[in-house]
């Protein structure tokens, strides 16, 4: 573990992200987005141990990572109701693997659609409790 690194300190319960750690599984850890979001549900798979890349994951979380990202997907879209699911993998910022699981709503404006999700303004970003909210309808149903 990196004692600098977000990912790493997420994943140690350092940095409290809305609605807390909702599952972890064969070396990967779902959480919400680690900071303002304008999107409710937007999730985040990120590696157990601190790895730079997808490249670099190891065994079991590789062999998880499909899998568990379509099962995290299918809740979202079943607990939020949303109409499609962007995956974004790009590690430019955080040097730690993670997976965005960003949901799109029917009433999600154009700005905020596909990668315009990063370009969110301070205005666009949900209160704190509606974004644990929505991240834990997500971790309850995978928990079934």
């Amino acid at each position: 573990m990196n004692t600098d690194c977000l990912g790493c300190r997420v994943v140690r319960g350092e940095h409290p992200t809305p609605g807390g750690i909702l599952l972890r599984r064969d070396g990967l850890v779902l959480h919400a987005l680690a900071g303002p979001s304008p999107l409710p549900g937007w999730l985040v798979l990120t590696s157990q141990v601190h790895v730079r890349a997808l490249y670099d994951l190891e065994e079991p979380a590789l062999s998880t990572l499909g899998p568990l990202t379509r099962e995290v997907m299918q809740a979202q879209r079943a607990a939020l109701g949303a109409e499609h699911l962007y995956a974004f993998a790009i590690g430019d910022l955080l040097h730690h693997f993670h997976l965005h699981l960003v949901p799109r709503f029917a009433h999600t404006p154009e700005r905020l659609r596909g990668r315009g999700c990063f370009e969110s303004q301070p205005a666009d970003a949900l209160p704190e409790a509606s974004l644990a909210e929505a991240a834990q309808k997500v971790g309850r149903l995978l928990a079934r």
